[in-house]
C-alpha cells in the first residue's frame, strides 16, 4: 500500500514526512501535477464491474492508483501545457478537461485525504473561516471586506492609524505583507471599487501563535512579538524565534472544533495573544508550513502527519 504525495519533487516537508513513513514500513511517492500533461499521463479504464486507474510518466515510471491508501494534498502544482499550444481557447479548454477529469478521479480514489481537495479550497476562503471561528466563540478582529470606498472610509475614519488590510490569497506575483494602511493608500480609496479588500482594526500582540493541528492533535508555537520591528506581520521579522507553547484546552477545543467543521485533517492556524492574555484567531491555511516551528520546538509535527496518512493502512492490516 502507497501514500501518495501531491506537491513538488522538491518540497522539503514532504520529504519530512516520507522519511518518517519510510521509518513506518510505509510506501510513499511524490507526483508533480505540473508535469501533466507534457511527462505525465492519467489513465481511468472501466470494463465490465472493474476500473483501473493510473499515473505515466514518461520516463517509463507507473503508478497504480488502486494501491494509494492515503494522499497527501501538500502543495499541488498547476498542470503545464505544452508551449506548443498557442491558441488561448485551446489553452482554457486542456486545463478545462484536464481538471475535471483529475478532479472526478481525485473523489473516485478509496483513500484518505490530508486535506480532501474541495474541502481544503473551501476551508481557504478567509471569510468563511471568520465566519465559522466567531460562530464557534472564538475571538476575531473587528472586520470589514468591502469594495465600496464609503464604508471603507466610514472604517478608516473609526479606527485611525489602527486599520491593517491584506490579500484574500497571495499570489506569487502580487504578495505583499499585512500591512497598516497609510496615508498614501487612504488617496486611492476609489479604486477599492475594482475589487473586495479586507480590512481589520490592529490587534496589539505580546505573542503571535502559530498552531498546527493535526487530526486531535494541537501543536502551539509562540513568538515575541512586542518589541517586533513590524508587528503587523510576523513573516517580516527575519529574527523571530518560536518556542512551544500550552494553549489553553478551551482555546484548543474551539481550534479542533473549527477543524471538525471545515473538515480538515490538517491546519496551520494563526492566532495573537494580546496583553490581556485573550487569543484572536487571525486565519487558517489548509496546507501551511511547519517546518520552521517544528525545528525551533521539536514538536513531532511530521511525525503526526505520517502517522495519519499510515492509520489507514494499519487499521486495514489490524482488521485482517
Amino acid at each position: 500500500m502507497t501514500v501518495l504525495i501531491l506537491s513538488s519533487v522538491t518540497d522539503v516537508h514532504a520529504h519530512a514526512v516520507m522519511t518518517e513513513l519510510a521509518a513506518r514500513g510505509a510506501a510513499a511517492e511524490i507526483v508533480d501535477l505540473g508535469d501533466f500533461p507534457t511527462r505525465l499521463s492519467v489513465s481511468m479504464a472501466y470494463r465490465g464491474g472493474s476500473r483501473q486507474f493510473r499515473l505515466r510518466r514518461a520516463d517509463g515510471g507507473e503508478l497504480d492508483l488502486s494501491a494509494v491508501h492515503a494522499v497527501w494534498w501538500r502543495r499541488p502544482q498547476p498542470f503545464r501545457l505544452a508551449p506548443d499550444i498557442k491558441d488561448t481557447n485551446a489553452q482554457r479548454f486542456a486545463l478545462s478537461e484536464a481538471s475535471t477529469a483529475f478532479q472526478g478521479l481525485y473523489q473516485s480514489l478509496n483513500a484518505f485525504w490530508i486535506n480532501e481537495p474541495a474541502r481544503d479550497a473551501v476551508a481557504s476562503h478567509k471569510p468563511y473561516q471568520l465566519t465559522l471561528a466567531q460562530e464557534l466563540g472564538l475571538e476575531i478582529p473587528e472586520t470589514l471586506i468591502t469594495n465600496d470606498p464609503g464604508e471603507a472610509r466610514a472604517f478608516w475614519r473609526k479606527y485611525p492609524g489602527e486599520v491593517i488590510h491584506k490579500q484574500f490569497i497571495a499570489l506569487p506575483e502580487t504578495w505583499r505583507e499585512t500591512r497598516r494602511l497609510n496615508e498614501d493608500e487612504q488617496k486611492l480609496d476609489a479604486s477599492i471599487a475594482h475589487a473586495p479588500v479586507l480590512f481589520q482594526r490592529h490587534v496589539p500582540a505580546i505573542a503571535d501563535l502559530r498552531v498546527t493541528v493535526v487530526g486531535e492533535q494541537v501543536f502551539a508555537a509562540a513568538t515575541d512579538v512586542s518589541a517586533a520591528l513590524y508587528p503587523q506581520d510576523v513573516r517580516m521579522n527575519l529574527d523571530t524565534r518560536y518556542h512551544a507553547h500550552d494553549l489553553p484546552e478551551e482555546t484548543a477545543g474551539r481550534l479542533r472544533a473549527l477543524m471538525r467543521r471545515l473538515g480538515l485533517v490538517y491546519g496551520a492556524i494563526d492566532l495573537r495573544l494580546t496583553p490581556e492574555r485573550r487569543y484572536v484567531f487571525l486565519e487558517i491555511n489548509p496546507a501551511g508550513q511547519f517546518l520552521y516551528i517544528e525545528r525551533a520546538t521539536g514538536q513531532p509535527i511530521a511525525q503526526a502527519l505520517a502517522d495519519a496518512l499510515a492509520g489507514k493502512r494499519e487499521r486495514q492490516r489490524n482488521a485482517a
